[in-house]
């Protein structure tokens, strides 16, 4: 299927590593006080993942974003950090060492367990002589409490060139327990000279070293990682952190196997490098294990999902390119419908469909990265269909929903990106039958930064898409949701610019669901 016929040459995959920068080369100096004439937190602190008894913490020494290996001497250093219940670290109730190396771009992954549920906690770490800021985080409430209450906002699609990321100081405002991104942290390729605000400073990036700086690049933007210092966030990837519509071992341009599964390996040790993910998520040769179930007591279960790494490659793919997105005309591209298509992978998908099956949770919340529904890009008779969403996986969506039907699961609400658009939907396993039941509400959050399509393109296609209920590309922003036993509500929040730093933000509308009642309703 695609790319799994081709022979795959584990001597030239090597060598495509090396030429990538990857060396297994171990450094024979530690330092274990190192001193710095200069900051070496330049790329801030960030948490993630928080449990009932735990978060984890992340940093990476920096001085200068520019370089590759950060202006840090290529050597063993240790770093310690401290956990404390108030923000002067006054109180310590966790701390640690740990030597970093040049090999994972001394990026620091702490796994903290011991913790108190439902709390706030600080956070810090020093080399040497150079403490970093310190950092605001919290855990969730213990398992099966019944939470009164869950906070959070979702973004994704930040290119750095479109605007400033100034949506995340509003997301401060708004008083929030943890933020989930869900894809497009970065983005490799280049914006337009005539719609740049700020420049990439270097051509796309392939190799290892050039992951690292783009990395580091968006990470000098303040607002960014002002919301990494205040608030804990869960991740997942879309394509653009490694490279457009790719999907799996099937790059978008024809290129020879091996280099194509180096590129991706050490684009996926670049994002381990520069995000606070758990040390279980840290990459090897077979891939990087991103999908994720976290708890917030009784009330909601997040399943962060990764649609990218394991997918089958787009259906009828165009024929400039050997793979990638493409929209097709459904009739035309009998190969949507093949059976064994999928967008999670055999095994996420078992996992997924177990985990659905078992949850406590009132509220499931599957956080990927694209519309889920059902959008019809043809204005009339017929239908087309882009590819490289759940559109091009349409059994792969129906096994899911009508798992979710079948089981009972409980308030099912899929969370997206990846679109630079807001859209608010009904969820169905049978868009086909205009009486088929609702199964669940979906929301889909605009870009922070890369522009959308025109909107009278979408209003054009709202009458095709009856169970959409809201569309509008015209901004960029985020989402912000709360969480109650009762409902959830979500307010589609909006840039009025993010063509300077301090662009404002306003609701530009809101949508409750009722517990037990599928379907978003205008609030």
């Amino acid at each position: 299927m695609g790319p799994s016929v081709r022979m795959f040459d584990r001597r030239r995959f090597l060598q495509a590593l090396a030429a990538l920068g990857v060396t297994n080369a171990a450094p024979g100096h530690t330092e274990d006080k190192p001193r710095f004439g200069a900051a070496p937190f330049a790329l801030g602190v960030a948490s993630g993942y928080p449990s009932p008894n735990g978060v984890a913490l992340w940093t990476r020494l920096v001085i200068d974003p520019s370089l590759p290996g950060g202006g840090i001497d290529p050597v063993r250093t240790r770093v310690s950090w401290e956990v404390a219940k108030d923000d002067k670290m006054k109180t310590v109730v966790a701390s640690g060492a740990d030597l970093l190396t040049p090999a994972w771009a001394h990026a620091m992954h702490v796994d903290v367990t011991g913790l108190e549920p439902d709390r706030w906690y600080w956070y810090r770490f020093t080399a040497g002589n150079a403490e970093s800021p310190i950092g605001r985080t919290r855990t969730a409430p213990a398992t099966r409490e019944a939470a009164p209450r869950l906070k959070f906002a979702f973004a994704s699609c930040q290119h750095y060139e479109h605007g400033y990321f100034s949506a995340y100081r509003h997301m401060l405002a708004d008083e929030l327990d943890l933020i989930a991104f869900l894809g497009d942290y970065i983005y490799e390729t280049r914006a337009p000279k005539d719609l740049a605000v700020r420049s990439h400073n270097s051509s796309e990036p392939r190799t290892l070293s050039r992951y690292r700086v783009r990395h580091a690049l968006y990470k000098t933007d303040r607002d960014l990682r002002a919301a990494h210092a205040a608030l804990p966030w869960i991740c997942t990837w879309d394509d653009h952190e490694v490279d457009n519509d790719y999907a799996a071992n099937q790059p978008q341009d024809d290129v020879p196997l091996e280099e194509w599964v180096a590129r991706r390996l050490v684009a996926y040790k670049a994002y381990y490098e520069h995000m606070p993910l758990r040390e279980s998520m840290r990459p090897t040769a077979e891939g990087m294990p991103l999908h994720a179930q976290i708890d917030w007591g009784a009330l909601a279960r997040f399943f962060v999902l990764d649609d990218r790494q394991y997918r089958t490659p787009q259906a009828c793919p165009r024929p400039d390119r050997k793979g990638g997105s493409n929209t097709v005309d459904v009739a035309a591209c009998p190969a949507l419908l093949a059976p064994d298509r999928t967008i999670l992978g055999t095994r996420q998908e078992r996992w997924l469909e177990g985990a659905l099956q078992q949850t406590p949770a009132r509220w499931n919340l599957l956080a990927q990265q694209t519309l889920m529904a059902q959008f019809d890009q043809q204005v009339g008779p017929g239908r087309r269909a882009w590819t490289d969403a759940w559109d091009g996986y349409p059994l792969a969506r129906k096994r899911l929903l009508e798992h979710i039907a079948q089981k009972r699961v409980p308030n099912p609400v899929a969370i997206g990106g990846d679109v630079h658009a807001f859209y608010v939907a009904d969820l169905k396993a049978d868009y086909d039958d205009p009486k088929a039941p609702v199964i669940g509400s979906e929301f889909v959050g605009t870009s922070i930064t890369a522009p959308g399509w025109p909107q009278e393109q979408i209003d054009a296609l709202l009458p095709e898409n009856p169970h959409i209920r809201f569309g509008d590309s015209r901004h960029r922003g985020y989402v912000r949701v709360e969480v109650t036993p009762q409902q959830l509500r979500a307010d589609l929040r909006a840039m009025d610019t993010v063509k300077k730093p301090d662009g404002a933000c306003s609701t530009l509308a809101s949508f409750v669901v009722a517990n037990g009642v599928p379907g978003a309703q205008r609030a």
